[in-house]
């Protein structure tokens, strides 16, 4: 639930920033990753809930590589929205830090199903 609200913060925080067109008239294409750290967090809950109620190994297994890609998808994109020309990337390393966290839990978690 913490890295939801994070990520849903920081991304309202990083539209006001990014939301301004570019010298050229072009928009920044950071906004796009702001946007996707809220669907890639969002989706982490049910993914856990789909493994947790799955009674086959196989489609449990399926529910796990997903959430683990999400993972690895929402870290590489708090990485890129830090290279980003905003004020509101300083918050990202603590949304980081907070998804090193949860791959902690959720190696030992993965061990118990």
């Amino acid at each position: 639930m913490d890295i939801i609200m994070l990520s849903r913060n920081i991304s309202t925080y990083l539209n006001h920033d990014l939301s301004y067109l570019n010298e050229d008239g072009t928009e920044d294409n950071d906004i796009y990753f702001s946007g996707d750290i809220v669907q890639q967090s969002t989706n982490l809950a049910p993914e856990i809930i789909n493994a947790e109620r799955e009674r086959y190994s196989e489609k449990k297994h399926q529910h796990l590589e997903s959430l683990e890609r999400l993972t690895t998808k929402l870290y590489s994109n708090c990485r890129r929205l830090e290279r980003s020309s905003s004020n509101g990337r300083d918050y990202l390393p603590i949304l980081r830090g907070e998804l090193k966290k949860f791959r902690k839990l959720q190696r030992n978690w993965m061990m118990t199903l």
